[in-house]
């Protein structure tokens, strides 16, 4: 049996680490490529969603893939007037994202449950499922997001425009990872690790694994960010990759797909939800909320919780926190926070899901 000795008496300052004459907390955050087989997953989700609302904007779609070792599942509930070629939009995405499309796609799609219907048509106009839903902004870059972030969702960017370039040597798959000193208020002040882990031919590692340092150097630059040190690909190779080296699966990412650990998540996965969807929708709304609140009360950081029950429009509470304490959310906003008026307030009919999918929800 495991025992877990008390300890008393911390030092506070023993746990971080000294710069100079402040005192720096150690941080980490993550992000994976377009091509890590939980994210091809997640586009395939998304892109049957915007093929379903294209012909369709009243699309009810849960939509989950998983894919390995040659097959691509697709299974979840859709109920839509539109007609979508399955298989041709799976493999459209594949070859996209740099892999070749001779899966085998087993189509496992249903109707959405009528009990589920009942409280989220249009005559209702309810949440189509219970629980809560986080937003976050702060004030270190112009995007409002976590500057760290933000430097892994560019070099994600910048590595899938790498592999356009030059495809038979950089593969899609791969993962990167920052560890940074940050201060009391959690403002990066330097990295100490930046971690990437790319797929790749395995033939000219010294030239690839240099410009992928040149690359993350040139990102950090623009930030006014030095890293102290770099680990390319620390097993010592990244051969296999995509379906071939592990399992995806839908929604498994939700930490990439939100703050990447710089705010709660809700646990509800966005991609292949159409936006009745409060995982998602509620999600994206919370993020405007935070980001408004921000700019009008001055502050570092804003977080914002949206919580639901299915079948029931109105949000069951908002909670509002930031650096100044909490806020009191006016009437109004409740109103403003039900689905149909986030789906019309946002515009959610008429974007492209697929593109959220790739290298992150919340980008400006």
């Amino acid at each position: 049996m495991l025992t877990i000795k008390k300890v008393t008496n911390i030092n506070k300052n023993a746990i971080m680490i000294k710069k100079g004459k402040m005192y720096m907390k150690l941080y980490s955050n993550e992000i994976v490529f377009r091509g890590h087989p939980d994210k091809v997953c997640d586009q395939i989700s998304d892109a049957l969603l915007d093929a379903y609302l294209e012909g369709d904007k009243n699309s009810r779609c849960a939509i989950e893939v998983m894919g390995g070792k040659g097959k691509i599942f697709i299974t979840g509930e859709v109920t839509s007037n539109s007609i979508v070629d399955i298989e041709s939009v799976v493999k459209r995405v594949l070859r996209d994202i740099g892999y070749k499309d001779n899966y085998e796609i087993v189509n496992n799609l249903g109707h959405q449950s009528q009990d589920i219907a009942l409280g989220t048509n249009d005559a209702v106009g309810g949440a189509g499922d219970q629980g809560m839903m986080f937003g976050y902004a702060c004030d270190d870059t112009k995007e409002l997001l976590p500057k760290a972030m933000v430097i892994l969702q560019k070099l994600s960017w910048k590595y899938d425009e790498l592999r356009k370039q030059y495809p038979d040597i950089y593969y899609p798959d791969g993962k990167a990872q920052i560890t940074g000193y940050y201060d009391d208020e959690m403002k990066l002040k330097k990295i100490k690790t930046f971690t990437v882990s790319y797929n790749n031919c395995e033939c000219r590692r010294e030239e690839t694994d240099n410009q992928i340092k040149q690359i993350c150097d040139e990102i950090c630059n623009k930030y006014h960010v030095e890293v102290e040190n770099y680990l390319i690909n620390p097993t010592g190779k990244f051969l296999i990759g995509g379906f071939e080296g592990d399992a995806g699966l839908t929604g498994r990412k939700i930490v990439v797909d939100s703050y990447q650990s710089f705010a709660p998540v809700g646990g509800g996965a966005f991609s292949g939800k159409d936006p009745t969807k409060v995982d998602r929708s509620g999600a994206y709304m919370a993020r405007e909320i935070a980001k408004s609140y921000l700019r009008e009360y001055h502050l570092k950081w804003c977080e914002v919780q949206l919580s639901y029950a299915i079948g029931i429009a109105r949000p069951l509470a908002i909670y509002i926190n930031s650096n100044k304490g909490n806020i009191e959310p006016p009437e109004e906003l409740y109103a403003m926070c039900t689905p149909q008026n986030i789906i019309a307030s946002l515009n959610l009919k008429n974007i492209k899901y697929e593109d959220t999918a790739k290298f992150g929800h919340f980008q400006n």
